[in-house]
């Protein structure tokens, strides 16, 4: 990890972002891998975890071998989506996990960028970067609940413009020396000012969290990836090349960007239950589950990130299936 905090110390970014060890662990061309969405704790019927053994299960998954933990931003309890996600903030939740994890990626999934203050998460992420060893990954959303914005103080009309200028200001002050910028919502540098510390390579690895009101190919210009809602099976290379299509308009042929997909899993105890489609997700049997993955590889998507909270049964069960008879198949890099 990186020593170089100071000014005067920091050295030039030598890699590049493939060198990132949380993103190199996640992507790589025409091969896919597994990660887990949080909490790692069933709860089908509760709107939020008892995260009772949350430690011990993220250092299982992380000896286990999954790609990532992917952190959602659910500030407040809305009973209206009966829904907090894994219950800490994201930020605060990844810090404590990345001192007891030593491999998995730690992701967002993500971070609701309009209603953050793009300097504090600068700031925030470039720490988590660094005291993590390079394993964090910035998934950031526009945001899903307009009852939160007002809670804010914030027009949720406005939430894709604010969501991009966030996005620059952020990106400028952890990628320049002393940077110089004017943000009508948030603020000014007049370059007289540095932020520190940087990412430990080139930049914080970002991905778009759904498509934040924004272009496909404003993203695929502006952003290192993509992770959406997983489609239909019927749709997986529609999706697909939506997305190759987007990347190559923005940045020319023979270029690719990773692309990943989320969804809700129920694993049945029946290796051999077929695939159902369920809201946000599949209920399926292990070999059913695969058959999925196969063709989402098959597609060039590149990470799937499985979220069983809803499954019946115990996450530990699940978890343990999954690393016995799916990571084989699709491991981590």
């Amino acid at each position: 990890m990186s020593s170089a905090l100071l000014p005067d110390e920091i050295q030039k970014p030598i890699y590049r972002l493939n060198q990132h060890p949380g993103y190199r662990r996640l992507f790589a061309p025409q091969e896919l891998t597994i990660g887990l969405i949080m909490p790692l704790e069933t709860h089908p019927d509760r709107p939020a975890p008892t995260m009772a053994d949350h430690t011990s299960m993220a250092i299982r998954a992380d000896k286990l071998g999954f790609a990532a933990l992917w952190l959602r931003d659910v500030p407040f309890y809305d009973p209206t989506y009966g829904d907090v996600a894994q219950v800490f903030d994201p930020i605060a939740y990844i810090g404590y996990l990345a001192a007891v994890t030593h491999n998995i990626t730690l992701g967002t999934a993500g971070i609701v960028l309009p209603l953050r203050e793009p300097l504090i998460l600068a700031k925030q992420i470039a720490s988590l970067d660094h005291l993590s060893a390079g394993r964090m990954m910035l998934g950031v959303s526009s945001g899903d609940r307009p009852a939160e914005y007002p809670l804010f103080g914030v027009d949720y009309d406005t939430r894709g413009d604010r969501f991009r200028e966030a996005y620059t200001v952020f990106r400028t002050v952890t990628e320049e020396r002393f940077p110089v910028y004017d943000s009508p919502r948030f603020g000014r540098l007049n370059g007289q000012f540095e932020l520190i510390p940087k990412p430990v390579v080139d930049r914080a690895p970002t991905i778009a969290i759904g498509q934040a009101q924004q272009s496909l190919e404003w993203i695929a210009e502006n952003l290192d990836g993509l992770l959406r809602a997983a489609p239909d099976p019927d749709y997986l290379s529609t999706v697909a090349e939506q997305w190759r299509i987007a990347v190559e308009r923005s940045l020319g042929k023979g270029h690719c960007k990773p692309l990943g997909v989320g969804a809700f899993l129920d694993l049945a105890e029946d290796a051999d239950a077929p695939l159902r489609r369920m809201p946000g997700g599949f209920r399926a049997g292990r070999r059913s589950l695969i058959g999925f993955l196969e063709a989402v590889k098959s597609e060039g998507i590149n990470h799937v990130a499985l979220n069983p909270k809803v499954s019946r049964r115990p996450y530990i069960e699940v978890m343990d299936e999954l690393a016995a008879d799916v990571l084989p198949l699709f491991p981590t890099h």
